[in-house]
């Protein structure tokens, strides 16, 4: 068994390296990619905890791009985390992350919504920050009662407290990918909320332009669209891999490895990877 998304403290999720490898070793897992938002700060620390474990580690990054309508996300595997190309690039992200917090927190304050900026960092602790903090301290401040009810009133794309930031475009996100030594996946295709033809456009697109995959499985994907997004891998020639996109307690019902219960990532997933990255 294996999982190629998985998140940290380093990003927005809730587990130290340490603790998801020994998580992962309880529920038999043979590999799995630390896969955070833009950074790659959470991987010497998990290579480092599961030097003496049976779970392999690969070395992933998910990079938000430009996207018209949803939200896309290119994920890298098998990436060089010290490549100083794609260290420039996040820390560019980074700073775009950091003026996009400021304008949450404006908008928030501006709608009622009382924040300090160390109530969100107290929710993020040594993390970067991002919106799920924003929600954490909306729900510990008592303004809502979940996080999703923070995403879905106010810091959901087209929310009133949701604030735009740079972000590379998709093909620049494949190129850096590339460049640091590794694999493009396009992660969980539903979120770009098109129609079929539309997507398949958009697949046909990023694959010209060097996508090795498409995150055909994944935890929160229907069966019907698992076997779409597997026939479009196919027509394209692209890797299909998968992952629970395991974030910890922000996602208390998701469990690493099988999601809600019923998510298989083939085995086979991880061999393809490898042998596209070179690293057979």
């Amino acid at each position: 068994m294996i999982d190629l998304h998985v998140h940290s403290i380093y990003s927005d999720g809730t587990s130290t390296p340490a603790e998801l490898v020994a998580l992962a070793q309880k529920r038999g897992l043979s590999a799995m990619a630390l896969t955070d938002h833009d950074t790659v700060a959470g991987i010497p620390p998990l290579l480092e905890a599961a030097k003496d474990s049976t779970v392999e580690i690969v070395p992933g990054i998910e990079l938000s791009a430009e996207c018209a309508r949803g939200t896309m996300h290119i994920l890298g595997y098998f990436i060089d985390y010290t490549c100083e190309v794609l260290l420039d690039k996040i820390k560019t992200v980074q700073a775009g992350r950091e003026k996009r917090n400021v304008e949450i927190l404006k908008k928030l304050n501006k709608l009622g919504y009382v924040l300090l900026w160390s109530d969100v960092q107290q929710e993020a602790g040594e993390d970067v920050v991002g919106r799920p903090h924003f929600a954490a301290a909306l729900v510990a401040k008592g303004h809502v009662k979940t996080r999703k009810s923070a995403f879905d009133l106010l810091l959901a794309k087209g929310r009133p407290g949701y604030a735009e930031r740079d972000r590379y475009s998709a093909k620049e996100c494949i190129e850096l990918i590339r460049a640091s030594g590794g694999v493009s996946v396009l992660a969980h295709p539903a979120t770009l909320y098109l129609p079929d033809d539309q997507l398949k456009g958009v697949v046909a697109g990023l694959a010209a332009h060097g996508l090795g995959g498409i995150e055909a499985h994944y935890a929160e994907q229907h069966p019907e669209n698992i076997a779409k997004y597997v026939a479009m891998a196919k027509e394209y020639g692209l890797i299909c891999t998968g992952g629970t996109d395991y974030h910890g307690k922000n996602t208390p019902d998701l469990r690493l490895g099988i999601g809600f219960g019923r998510l298989h990532i083939p085995d086979v997933a991880l061999d393809q990877l490898k042998a596209a990255a070179g690293k057979r």
